[in-house]
């Protein structure tokens, strides 16, 4: 006498939505990913061959093709460029400049940013774009 059921059980999972949430989750992380920028300064910068990276903790000067002068974003006039970096710099150690000049400006720009810098003593870094193929 058999008196066992004839049909097993077979747990199963069903995986059927499982590809609807990954490619939900994807699609949530390409725009979130998208959305995150570092400077919202728009540059077109100039090119180089080779790079440095920065690590220290650093102070970011941008220049834009209109001659507005940007401290970590915030707006700062050309006559009061040199009192506001001079604030910015008292209680860092070592503290390092990286300067974001548009390449349309001339070298003269350039140069009246760096002069601040030098007066200050302060060590400034140009930044450019990589050239990768």
């Amino acid at each position: 006498m058999n008196l066992r059921p004839r049909d097993r059980f077979a747990p199963e999972v069903y995986t059927g939505s499982l590809n609807d949430i990954m490619f939900f989750l994807l699609l949530f992380f390409l725009i979130i990913s998208t959305l995150v920028n570092p400077s919202v300064i728009k540059l077109l910068l100039p090119k180089a061959t080779t790079y440095q990276t920065v690590a220290k903790q650093q102070i970011t000067i941008s220049v834009t093709n209109e001659k507005l002068y940007y401290m970590n974003n915030t707006e700062v006039p050309f006559e009061k460029l040199e009192t506001e970096l001079g604030k910015k710099i008292q209680n860092i150690q070592e503290p390092t400049v990286v300067l974001r000049v548009d390449n349309a400006l001339t070298v003269q720009d350039l140069v009246d940013v760096l002069q601040i810098g030098n007066r200050l003593k302060v060590k400034m870094v140009l930044a450019t774009k990589s050239m990768q193929k």
